[in-house]
């Protein structure tokens, strides 16, 4: 059993014992177990968050999300440009069929990805990557909405914006990423 697991029981049997106490009497609660069940729950959480923030900044784990980040960027955006290309003789009630076939793999690996970014690059460089990428991700949602709705113009429209959010998110991605390897070179030597 690992750490985070046995902190989650923790917290968890911290919960059921509270309640436990909390219904055993019901005029007065016994403040000194609650206390110390309220501590142990505490410890549980610290123990917690401790153990995923460690897991989440190991180099291999962050080195393996940067590729899987830069790798659903990359993708996406081929998607968009090939979609953008096609979009004339894109059926307009089909594009919500190809919008979930070609990019719901990527956007989600990209999120569950995500938070190595800040790791990396800072919170205010994450910050102006996921809002590029939040962005063009409810353009894309928009495009789906407007097909199942068989607005046509609406389609065409939000793929061009969809496209260029998630430019604007590679750029940034590409350009943060570069800084970091230089970092990372220049500190080595």
């Amino acid at each position: 059993m690992n750490i985070k697991t046995f902190s989650l029981i923790l917290v968890m049997a911290s919960f059921l014992a509270g309640a436990f106490v909390a219904v055993l009497d019901p005029v007065v609660v016994n403040w000194t177990w609650m206390g110390a069940i309220l501590a142990v729950g505490a410890v549980g959480l610290w123990t917690y968050r401790r153990a995923h923030h460690q897991e989440a900044s190991s180099g291999h784990r962050l080195s393996g999300n940067m590729q899987t980040l830069q790798s659903s960027l990359a993708n996406v955006l081929a998607n968009l440009e090939e979609l953008c290309a096609r979009k004339d003789e894109l059926p307009v009630y089909e594009a919500r069929f190809e919008i979930d076939r070609l990019f719901r793999e990527d956007l989600d690996a990209f999120a569950e990805a995500r938070e190595s970014m800040v790791h990396v690059f800072g919170m205010q460089n994450y910050a102006d990557v996921m809002s590029a990428f939040a962005a063009g991700e409810r353009y894309i949602n928009r495009v789906w909405s407007a097909s199942t709705d068989g607005y046509r113009d609406e389609v065409h429209k939000y793929l061009l914006k969809a496209r260029n959010q998630f430019n604007e998110a590679n750029g940034l991605f590409l350009n943060l990423q570069s800084a970091a390897a230089k970092d990372t070179v220049s500190s080595a030597a």
